[in-house]
């Protein structure tokens, strides 16, 4: 008896947790995310490779849905199968979905909302597992970088207090402009929240902008420090982009990706060569 076989003579609402908690044991897929914002619409686009077998999160709400390219043998609730193949527009029920993609799947989920920030955006439309919270939130706190960030503000001569505020202050903060974005805006095991790649990102890449017209984007709010970052804050005319120096990963099997992190030193001494 084969797999789809067994799970046809299985409940599936009893089925996906279960094997869920089993697929979180093993090395993941690289599961590219990018958010596509424009004026009163957000598109979640999810990139699968062949030979993979998808748990998606819980849908909390009728959406549209585009499969744009691949094939995907999608499991149904009463135990069937249904192979979908792209392209393809439907409106989603609420509910679960998962399926063994047969090739390479790119599937957009379309949202009708003002929102451009992620976290939130994820919390009103998707629900996700206790045991995936769990596992996701399982990392070492990253005690080096929080006592390097301690280190620079004294060779700056910062108090925290006073920085916090600064970084806090509205007045120059500006969501990110319509367009396409591979990051969102996560709790963080650094600082309370920080930036994260949703899909890879080589050395040399522009991942975002950080500042445009001297106001902040969410990059240039939440980019946290580290002793070894992996990105550079960079000066293009009169705004600053994150640029990657290393590789970075995004999303594995619905897994956050690498936290997007530059060095405080070198983005100060960029903005006292500006002044």
């Amino acid at each position: 008896m084969n797999v789809l076989e067994i799970i046809k003579t299985t409940d599936m609402s009893v089925m996906l947790p279960t094997l869920e908690k089993e697929m979180l044991k093993y090395e993941q897929a690289q599961c590219p995310v990018i958010h596509h914002f424009s004026p009163g619409l957000y598109v979640r686009e999810v990139n699968i490779p062949a030979g993979t077998f998808a748990i998606g999160y819980r849908q909390k709400k009728e959406h549209l849905n585009v499969f744009l390219k691949g094939k995907v043998v999608m499991l149904n609730d009463n135990g069937t199968v249904t192979e979908l193949v792209a392209p393809m527009i439907f409106t989603g029920k609420p509910g679960r979905k998962a399926g063994y993609i047969s090739e390479d799947m790119v599937w957009l989920n379309v949202y009708p909302t003002e929102e451009t920030d992620v976290a939130t955006l994820e919390d009103t439309y998707l629900d996700k597992s206790g045991h995936w919270e769990k596992v996701q939130s399982d990392k070492l706190p990253k005690l080096i970088d929080q006592e390097d960030y301690k280190r620079v503000l004294e060779e700056y001569g910062y108090d925290e207090e006073t920085v916090r505020s600064q970084s806090e202050n509205e007045e120059d903060q500006i969501p990110f402009p319509p367009g396409s974005y591979s990051v969102a805006v996560f709790p963080s095991n650094i600082e309370a929240f920080g930036l994260f790649a949703t899909a890879p990102f080589k050395e040399g890449d522009t991942i975002c902008p950080a500042g445009l017209d001297g106001m902040r984007t969410p990059a240039g709010r939440f980019t946290n420090h580290s002793k070894r970052p992996n990105a550079k804050m960079q000066r293009i005319g009169n705004d600053v982009y994150l640029v990657a120096i290393k590789d970075i990963n995004g999303c594995t099997g619905g897994k956050i990706g690498d936290e997007i992190t530059v060095d405080y030193r070198r983005s100060m001494q960029i903005e006292e060569r500006v002044r």
